[in-house]
């Protein structure tokens, strides 16, 4: 049987190391410690949302559409990523802003608020 890999310890959190690697033709084994990457390390959910994101070439709308969630989540889920690479996420004031518009937005359009309640919270920005 072979398992998924493992990029966590699920006792401490720390990063686990491979020790042996087996090719599954020949059966030449290796073994030594060797790092994981940064990919072999993200949740599985991250994977999956990497997936749809290359899949639909980076397009937020086809995101959109085949996860079944709104803008605001696909950026979410999108900084989420980046942050688990251990890059940051550097948002002007503007960007920002803009962010909030969309949210908000988005709430309308799923029928959240009204439209009363987003001209309010729009104004508020």
């Amino acid at each position: 049987m072979i398992n998924n890999l493992v990029g966590n310890c699920p006792v401490c959190g720390d990063d686990m190391i491979i020790t042996s690697l087996k090719c599954p033709s020949c059966q030449t084994s290796i073994s030594g410690n060797f790092k994981l990457d940064k990919f072999s390390k993200l949740k599985k959910e991250h994977l999956e949302f990497i997936e749809v994101f290359v899949k639909s070439r980076g397009n937020i709308k086809e995101v959109e559409r085949e996860l079944g969630i709104s803008y605001p989540t696909v950026r979410n889920k999108l900084d989420e990523v980046i942050h688990a690479l251990g890059h940051d996420i550097d948002q002007s004031p503007d960007d920002e802003m803009a962010e909030k518009r969309k949210e908000i937005l988005a709430e309308l359009e799923n029928g959240d608020i009204t439209a009363a309640k987003a001209v309010q919270k729009l104004g508020e920005i």
